[in-house]
């Protein structure tokens, strides 16, 4: 009967992922702050999965020059780069990962990625308390969670 719980709450885990997914590309417009928060939560939400690096402008006031994000579990690793000012400004990649080894990569556009970081966030909330409260929180702050419902 637990299994049937699971299932239940797997459904609902993918309809508020399909929301916060959705959410997140609404906020693409303006790239820079876009990634910046994105960066921002996952650095602070997830840890052990997530690792933001950022460079900054000394003459423009510390505005962002680059942001590479890159987030790993369930097998995965995912990659966002930043980098404003030339040539496509968002590049992003998934990783198919085993043993540490990479064994495939391919090029994403914005709403694959946000896609595959969905599924990753998901697949580790599954199995871990501090995911599941990060997944719950990233949901909230997009007003995508059951309280938005209003």
């Amino acid at each position: 009967m637990a299994s049937e719980a699971d299932a239940s709450t797997d459904d609902g885990d993918v309809s508020q992922l399909d929301l916060l997914a959705a959410s997140l590309r609404a906020d693409t417009a303006d790239l820079g702050t876009f990634v910046g928060v994105l960066a921002e939560k996952l650095h602070a939400l997830l840890p052990d999965h997530a690792d933001v690096q950022t460079k900054r402008s000394r003459l423009h006031h510390g505005a962002i020059t680059q942001v590479a994000i890159t987030v790993s579990g369930a097998g995965r690793r995912l990659e966002l780069h930043y980098a404003p000012g030339g040539g496509e400004p968002l590049a992003a990649t998934a990783a198919r990962v085993s043993g540490g080894i990479v064994l495939k990569t391919e090029q994403l556009d914005i709403d694959a990625w946000l896609r595959n970081l969905a599924e990753v966030i998901a697949d580790e909330a599954r199995s871990s308390e501090h995911a599941r409260q990060a997944l719950a929180q990233l949901l909230l702050d997009s007003g995508a969670g059951p309280e938005a419902d209003g």
